[in-house]
């Protein structure tokens, strides 16, 4: 007698790939385009190759796309020329990367980013940092003046507020990765001693006046999403915070001042948060905060992470699995969209001899 073993049903993978409505957008599915630096605007404005390259991500299949770090129009913000800037001098550009993405029935936020100490003196302006210090005290820019903080908030606002006329459909607010206002919530760069330092919620608060200014010069019902981290891109074990306790701390500030969606940054989607629980940073963001949440960290590399049969936790199936389980509300692909711009539709209809995995070099592509 033959003994049939019943093979295991596949994966579930179809609400991954269906539409949604998340903090008042409908988007064709939950992707997200992740912001990736690209070093294509010169003088800060974006060119008719700028809106392509963002036009065909969005023909692709994300439902959202979330550019590039943009600078905020204040000297302090950033030094490469070739980074696009919010002002009023690249307006018509920027409206030309929002009519492409729109024209393929997507919608767009532009990432609003401020470099803090990360800024180099190549034109003899000063970085302006927290506590004019790096993480491991050495002197770093100058520490900012309460002035010097009202002005950058009304830096992000008047950004925030171009970006409403200019009909963006959201702002992101870059609060992450070891920038500027990340900077602020980091207590390894936080030093102060007024009402900007010290515990979790004081550190949070230049960031929650920062949502709330750009609340403010937009509309009660404009998506604000603000994009916070603990790891920084100069120092991978890096933390903001050390408990769910003290994360909720820092978060209900920026849901008090206006935020209606968090971007959690992590460098591997499956990578849990905290110990005692498998919930990833934008899990416990979503459990902490009420508030739909982005996740983001290494998808779809590797075409053999989607395989139905993948045995590994940053599997597609995985992925499936948690999105269903609604421990997030949309996943941001990045560097898998930088050579495979049609990646959601590829992976959505089966077509993974298309996908190409993710190479270095490929940080230099643009199409």
């Amino acid at each position: 007698m033959t003994t049939v073993t019943a093979k295991a049903p596949a994966p579930d993978n179809t609400l991954l790939f269906a539409p949604t409505t998340v903090a008042g957008l409908r988007l064709r599915s939950p992707f997200v385009m992740a912001p990736m630096t690209r070093l294509r605007s010169p003088g800060g404005v974006p060119t008719a190759e700028v809106a392509a390259y963002y036009r065909r991500r969005a023909a692709g299949g994300v439902g959202l796309v979330v550019t590039e770090g943009v600078y905020v129009g204040h000297p302090s913000a950033g030094h490469e020329s070739a980074v696009p800037r919010l002002v009023p001098e690249s307006a018509t550009g920027w409206r030309a990367v929002v009519e492409a993405v729109h024209a393929e029935h997507g919608l767009i936020f532009p990432q609003l980013w401020h470099l803090g100490s990360e800024r180099e003196p190549v034109d003899g302006r000063t970085a302006w940092t927290p506590s004019g210090v790096r993480e491991n005290g050495a002197p770093r820019g100058r520490a900012m003046t309460l002035s010097d903080i009202d002005t950058i908030v009304s830096a992000f606002a008047a950004s925030a507020r171009l970006a409403h006329r200019l009909g963006f459909d959201g702002v992101e607010i870059h609060a992450a990765h070891g920038y500027l206002l990340d900077e602020f919530l980091w207590p390894a760069t936080n030093r102060r001693t007024d009402r900007y330092g010290g515990p979790a919620r004081d550190r949070a608060r230049f960031v929650a006046e920062t949502v709330a200014a750009v609340r403010a010069a937009t509309a009660p019902d404009f998506p604000i999403s603000v994009r916070f981290s603990q790891f920084k891109e100069r120092d991978y074990a890096a933390r903001i915070t050390d408990t769910p306790a003290e994360l909720g701390s820092i978060l209900a500030p920026l849901v008090a001042a206006g935020a209606t969606l968090l971007h959690a940054s992590g460098r591997r989607f499956w990578e849990p948060a905290f110990a005692g629980s498998p919930l990833n940073l934008a899990g416990w963001t979503k459990r902490l905060t009420g508030l739909p949440t982005i996740t983001v960290g290494s998808v779809g590399l590797r075409r053999t992470t989607l395989d139905p049969a993948a045995d590994h936790p940053g599997s597609l199936a995985a992925l499936a699995a948690r999105y269903r389980s609604g421990e997030f509300d949309l996943v941001a692909v990045g560097r898998a969209l930088l050579a495979n711009p049609s990646w959601v539709h590829d992976v959505a209809h089966g077509r993974h001899e298309r996908v190409v995995d993710y190479r270095k070099e490929q940080e230099d592509v643009f199409f």
